[in-house]
């Protein structure tokens, strides 16, 4: 399975993107004098096969997994839900899995990606060796909303350009959950590409990445990194959905 894969949830229709594994250098390297401390140190990992939402979760798609409740402070279909904690996420990827269960492929189950899965996605997988600032571009303006453009509003998803595995949004318009927990640098990160969390007892901030339509362009950068608590909602947090074996 390696094409695109097209899901339908009670008459809603939502696309995941193939991302082909492969090796990247994640994170931003010393000589960067864009880049903050906890984008370092910049270190290799290794990143299984898996998919990933061509877009955020959308509103439509929030209600017609979530019976119709739709929290989100610019309502619009078309728009990405918001005002959803990391908790409400993983409320909704149970949900969703409950209801695919029949219908996905035969031992996947969706969840939130890892922070290493959103980067690598966003730089475009094994595609990229351009080395964009953004995803699939060195313009924002190109890629995303964000505080200039944005109009002090989320947009529709998919009106900006994609990036070179055709995923939409990933920069700007809202920020994304990550499954891992939050740690200050990338000392002692794992290079496999599995969610980097602290066991047994998870800590108070999750990660989430991708700037938003509230920033400037330096916080939208693709190596850009932030955390929130997991009880947090706003209106410029959303998440994305990634889809791969159990």
């Amino acid at each position: 399975m390696t094409d695109p894969y097209k899901e339908i949830v009670n008459g809603c229709e939502f696309r995941m993107i193939y991302v082909e594994g492969g090796a990247f250098e994640m994170g931003s390297p010393g000589s960067d004098r864009e880049a903050f401390s906890d984008e370092k140190p910049q270190h290799r990992v290794n990143v299984s096969d898996f998919y990933i939402g061509k877009y955020p979760v959308t509103q439509a798609l929030w209600k017609a997994v979530m019976g119709g409740k739709n929290p989100s402070n610019f309502k619009d279909d078309d728009r990405p839900v918001e005002q959803v904690s990391w908790n409400d996420a993983q409320g909704f990827i149970k949900r969703l899995n409950e209801l695919t269960d029949a219908t996905r492929p035969q031992g996947h189950l969706y969840r939130l990606p890892t922070e290493a899965e959103w980067e690598y996605a966003a730089r475009g997988g094994k595609y990229h060796a351009e080395g964009y600032k953004y995803a699939g571009s060195d313009r924002l303006k190109d890629v995303g909303w964000f505080g200039e453009n944005s109009g002090n509003e989320t947009h529709p998803v998919g009106q900006k350009r994609p990036n070179q595995l055709d995923i939409f949004d990933m920069n700007g318009n809202v920020l994304e959950w990550c499954e891992d927990d939050w740690h200050n640098n990338y000392n002692d990160a794992p290079n496999d590409g599995s969610a980097w969390i602290d066991h047994p007892d998870r800590g108070l901030r999750r990660v989430h990445r991708g700037g938003s339509w509230t920033y400037a362009v330096l916080f939208c950068r693709v190596a850009i990194r932030n955390y929130n608590a997991p009880i947090n909602e706003n209106n410029n947090i959303g998440f994305r959905l990634a889809l791969s074996p159990q």
